[in-house]
């Protein structure tokens, strides 16, 4: 039987409660959550290092006060528009490789226990030239197995690629994401883990049913997932929508079922992190009634 925590990406902050005691209070008083995933957009690694520093303090101080942890550091929206690891040019590549190392730090300043999230995008040129697609999956092997050996100097558990529903960002099928994490976890230093999302199950170019199915992929890798996003969605594109009476009406997504499934992997632990993102246009109020009726949601499961 899997044990499960229920926690928060704390995407919903982005632009609204950046202040870490605004949003650590959130999590703990109104949502009434132990567990967060920090999202880089709150925070990007890049930061120069006076204010990085200053802001760690921030953090620190407010997860001390408010009983909050930070489970794992993740990519959010802004490095999601970026082809990272396997970007055309490789001095963009040797940048993506660089900014990752800096997430890698920047998570263990934080106390999580692992960083990652979006790893890596084709372009458009380089999916249609099997040699350049062989060439920049032979570059990514190469730059987990380096990241991967900074985040074990510093005692991470794991390194975490999120499967995309784009077939140019790989993995986008289950298949794909079984052979690249054996591949790549013959060179890595610490275990690479997935993040699945339930709702990217809909890539417009896949066919094969089962990798259009959150729960095959959840029953197939929910083992290899220690935090898996949860979003309500049609299953017809990337919603992020919340677990309201409204949404779970036209949403696929049962917290019966993803459980099961999740438990039918054979996975021992997992936390379920709501990924939430309301228009940036959406009123505060709405924001933060949706975050608590799809806590309250989940809470009657877990």
């Amino acid at each position: 039987m899997a044990k499960f925590t229920l926690g928060i990406n704390n995407c919903f902050a982005v632009k609204r409660w950046p202040e870490p005691d605004a949003w650590t209070k959130i999590v703990a008083s109104d949502l009434e959550l132990g567990v967060v995933q920090f999202s880089y957009d709150l925070l990007d690694p890049r930061t120069c290092a006076s204010a990085l520093m200053e802001v760690v303090e921030e953090i620190r101080d407010a997860l001390k006060t408010y009983g909050v942890s930070i489970h794992s550091c993740f990519t959010g929206l802004a490095m999601y528009s970026f082809n990272l690891l396997m970007h055309p040019n490789q001095a963009m590549r040797v940048d993506g490789i660089d900014w990752h190392e800096k997430g890698i730090m920047l998570a263990s300043k934080l106390g999580a226990k692992g960083s990652g999230g979006h790893l890596a995008a084709l372009s458009c040129e380089d999916q249609k030239n099997e040699e350049r697609r062989k060439y920049l999956k032979n570059c990514l092997t190469d730059a987990l197995s380096h990241l991967t050996g900074i985040a074990a100097s510093l005692g991470h558990e794991f390194f975490l690629w999120e499967p995309m529903p784009i077939s140019r960002e790989p993995p986008c099928t289950i298949s794909e994401a079984k052979r690249l994490l054996k591949e790549v976890n013959e060179v890595t230093k610490i275990p690479v883990k997935l993040c699945i999302d339930t709702g990217h199950q809909c890539p417009w170019d896949v066919t094969f049913p089962a990798d259009l199915d959150v729960y095959a992929w959840l029953r197939e890798l929910a083992q290899e997932s220690p935090v898996i996003h949860i979003q309500q969605t049609d299953g017809k594109g990337d919603r992020h929508w919340p677990f309201t009476s409204e949404f779970n009406r036209d949403g696929i997504i049962s917290s019966e079922k993803i459980l099961k499934a999740i438990d039918d992997s054979g996975a021992k632990e997992t936390l379920l992190a709501l990924e939430i993102i309301h228009p940036f246009e959406a009123r505060e109020s709405q924001v933060l009634e949706d975050l608590k009726l799809s806590v309250g949601y989940w809470k009657e499961y877990i």
